[in-house]
């Protein structure tokens, strides 16, 4: 009986032991901390066979690949190496709850990091899916500081679709010119565009033809390694998650793979119900999940191109490999590229925005009124001779105190206090006709929002200041998700247009397109303490003014730290 009671109390012992070191381990994964150290300098590289000087990330660009699993903390420590140049990272698509300091975006949430800093950002990923990081400081991000963010399930739990094997690319455009010499043309009198880019990148390699452009030698190697087509080998008979994400400067972008479907299942961290396309159009800021399978012909390998859209195409494709193993992975396709669809069709792009919805099952309902509703006229004017983008007449500018610390620290006085336009009169605006008076004005004023109340934005595009052209937007809000609740073409009616909206099933994303000569209507619940930025995500259209700032709960937010500070009158702030 002794023996009995002994060994009961031993097996306790180790059932306890077992319990709290399975509860060790729980809280261990539950709460992993992904560390990552960066050095950000000027390199010379030539992804597309030209080389110029690019801003890279441990030596590369795109730069790595951050992988994290839901509810992480991502910790990620910058020095700005680039000698002349401030420095911050946005990062594209992460909420930043509780964090509204981290989201890295200069002149809103921080000021910059100077050369030889070192930054450390700190923020939890409490969603899993595919997600972004950028340069945000002046127009860095076209050259060459951008990454992807790829956030898993946490473990026990699965996607509702299968698939065999998880892939990541990004598409993007590129300038030969600086970054220099493009903001100075854009911010000029007389205006000097910055023209369409050069090449498409897949992966951040592409192929610029050296023999259309003299250049001095060695500038221009079309036999250079670094522009040799991004390969992405599969194996036959089995099926693909390939996660495709735009960051582009300005191009709108159509991705076709030779000879196979894709079938559309995420879309900016949430479920699609799955729709097949053979052409995904993609605008700067997006994101998607598309599963392929590898059921073709394995005995040769096939292209994986991108086209612009949207603008007259002046720029060379990007072309990749999609190898079927055991292929040689630089054995060329014995086909043409295939070529992409109409630059200038916009319907099948407008279908497309309008065919994503929320998978079912996984169905977030919008409230079914808004608190408020802001209509953004987004035109192109003339300030004091200078050409600018403008949102309800007024042209966007940031100050040199960041707004979250200004308002956190009740410094009114460094930025305007009077609020820009909540609205247009659309019922007497031309939409299709450059502007009779193309003048607007100047701001930093922000918009004000009443804490978790629910806001309705209607985005309306316009004529530009050229005749017969309206440009394509995509417009990315910083610190939430919205339901996109429409789109339409022509203007705006604010009497029967809200009674279409999809309130069923409506895709939750938090960057999307404005077509042209189009609206856009979205739904947001101002819930995150903090001041986030919302803008077209076309670096030259922020930079000529494109985008506001709403202010949300900044009495929620907690003690500030003081890395953020520095610039401006914030000079000495949580510094002891």
């Amino acid at each position: 009986m002794v023996e009995i009671l002994q060994y009961r109390r031993i097996m306790m012992k180790l059932l306890a032991l077992c319990l709290l070191t399975s509860l060790m381990f729980v809280q261990i994964t539950e709460a992993r901390i992904r560390h990552y150290k960066w050095d950000v300098k000027y390199e010379y590289k030539s992804p597309d066979c030209y080389k110029k000087l690019a801003i890279t990330i441990n030596g590369g660009t795109p730069g790595p690949t951050i992988l994290a699993q839901q509810g992480d903390t991502v910790i990620v420590e910058v020095k700005n190496s680039l000698m002349l140049e401030n420095l911050a990272i946005h990062w594209h698509g992460i909420r930043q709850n509780g964090t509204p300091g981290m989201d890295g975006t200069e002149g809103v949430t921080q000021c910059p990091i100077v050369p030889g800093d070192t930054f450390k950002y700190e923020f939890k990923v409490d969603r899993a899916g595919t997600y972004l990081y950028h340069a945000h400081y002046g127009m860095q991000r076209e050259a060459g500081l951008y990454g992807s963010i790829r956030v898993s399930l946490p473990d026990g739990k699965t996607e509702p679709f299968a698939y065999d094997y998880d892939r990541s690319i990004i598409l993007n455009d590129w300038y030969h010119k600086s970054t220099y010499e493009q903001a100075t043309g854009l911010s000029s009198i007389p205006f000097v565009w910055v023209g369409e880019p050069q090449s498409l990148l897949i992966q951040g390699r592409g192929k610029f033809d050296c023999s259309s452009t003299p250049s001095a030698p060695g500038v221009c190697n079309a036999s250079n390694p670094e522009c040799s087509p991004y390969v992405m080998t599969v194996i036959p008979g089995k099926t693909y998650r390939l996660r495709v994400a735009s960051l582009t400067a300005l191009s709108s972008l159509s991705f076709q793979i030779e000879g196979h479907n894709m079938t559309v299942v995420e879309a900016d961290g949430h479920y699609v119900e799955p729709f097949v396309v053979k052409n995904l159009f993609i605008y700067s800021g997006e994101t998607y999940s598309v599963l392929i399978k590898a059921d073709q012909d394995p005995s040769r390998n096939y292209w994986m191109t991108t086209n612009v859209v949207g603008r007259l195409p002046n720029t060379t494709a990007g072309l990749a490999i999609l190898n079927y193993y055991p292929n040689h992975p630089r054995r060329s396709p014995p086909t043409a590229p295939p070529a992409g669809p109409i630059w200038n069709d916009t319907a099948p792009r407008l279908a497309q925005s309008q065919a994503i919805k929320a998978r079912q099952g996984f169905i977030s309902t919008p409230p079914a009124i808004p608190d408020r509703v802001l209509v953004f006229l987004n035109t192109q004017n003339l300030v004091n001779g200078y050409i600018r983008w403008s949102i309800n007449n007024v042209s966007f500018t940031l100050p040199h105190t960041p707004y979250l610390v200004a308002l956190k620290y009740n410094l009114r006085h460094v930025f305007n206090q009077s609020p820009p336009p909540i609205g247009q009169d659309l019922q007497n605006y031309d939409i299709y006709s450059v502007a009779k008076n193309k003048n607007a004005s100047l701001s930093d004023g922000i918009y004000r929002l009443q804490f978790n109340t629910t806001v309705d934005i209607i985005l309306q595009n316009a004529n530009t200041m050229t005749t017969n052209n309206s440009e394509t937007h995509p417009w990315h809000l910083h610190g939430h998700d919205f339901w996109v609740l429409g789109h339409g073409i022509g203007k705006f009616d604010i009497n029967n247009d809200p009674k279409k909206y999809n309130l069923v099933n409506p895709i939750m994303k938090n960057t999307v397109p404005i077509h042209p000569y189009g609206w856009t209507a979205l739904r947001f619940k101002a819930d995150n303490p903090g001041v986030w930025l919302f803008h077209c995500h076309i670096e030259s259209h922020f930079h000529m003014g494109m985008g506001v700032v709403f202010e949300e709960g900044i009495e929620k937010v907690g003690n500030l730290p003081s890395s953020i500070m520095g610039c401006g009158e914030t000079k000495g702030f949580g510094r002891p």
